[in-house]
């Protein structure tokens, strides 16, 4: 694809229809970014397994620098974010339980990724 797209045009790439970044709202950035940094987290604690502790994902050093990247983004955002932040916090909040559960020795309450920004997370 060396051909340079246009503005005037509609892309068309592997059967989909491109959006340049200008028209999209900056909520819906914010919001799939935080919904990749949940996946992301999600696996690297071994969730998308019957068995989180088996699982061939599961890294917990990643899992905190993710968590800790989506928390500063959400509590950076959320005055943006309207009706989505109620989500969004709600699932960091769960990720951060995850990973206190997950890990063998968990942090005290505030020491948690991404706590600094969110609180502590019981």
């Amino acid at each position: 694809m060396s051909e340079a797209i246009t503005s005037d045009e509609s892309a068309l790439i592997d059967g989909e229809v491109v959006r340049e970044l200008a028209d999209i709202p900056a909520v819906e950035v914010i919001s799939r970014a935080a919904v990749m940094l949940m996946s992301s987290a999600a696996e690297k604690l071994g969730l998308g397994e019957a068995d989180p502790a088996t699982s061939p994902h599961l890294d917990l050093d990643e899992a905190r620098r993710v968590i800790t990247a989506l928390a500063g983004l959400i509590t950076a955002s959320v005055e943006y974010l309207g009706p989505h932040a109620g989500p969004l916090r709600e699932g960091l909040q769960s990720l951060q339980r995850a990973f206190r559960e997950t890990s063998a020795y968990p942090d005290a309450p505030g020491a948690g990724p991404g706590e600094k920004y969110t609180g502590p997370v019981y």
